[in-house]
């Protein structure tokens, strides 16, 4: 199971602990990431995810997953955020198109 956020893409980074006598070994730093659900108000539904804790803290200061998902440009956002994005942006498109109608 690879260790990386599906929504900003964080992931294993390597590095050194480094002792007092300086003396350097390799390690790896580990995201914190959990699986997931999050409720996507216009797909209706619950959507799981592989998230780090600090991207659920970001999205949940933004108001829920779609306004994190809208409000982020794509570039940013790892393949699998964009087509849930894309699918987000296309409800809300549908749903604007059948109010109008109306």
């Amino acid at each position: 199971m690879a260790r990386r956020c599906d929504i900003t893409g964080k992931g294993v980074m390597r590095g050194n602990n480094v002792s007092h006598a300086h003396n350097k070994t390799r390690r790896t730093f580990r995201p914190n990431v959990q699986r997931t659900s999050l409720l996507s108000d216009a797909l209706g539904r619950m959507v799981r995810l592989k998230v780090s804790v600090a991207a659920i803290r970001t999205i949940e200061h933004s108001g829920g997953l779609d306004a994190y998902l809208l409000k982020t440009p794509a570039s940013r956002l790892p393949q699998e955020a964009r087509r849930l994005k894309r699918r987000i942006e296309k409800k809300i498109e549908a749903g604007a198109a059948e109010g109008q109608t109306t």
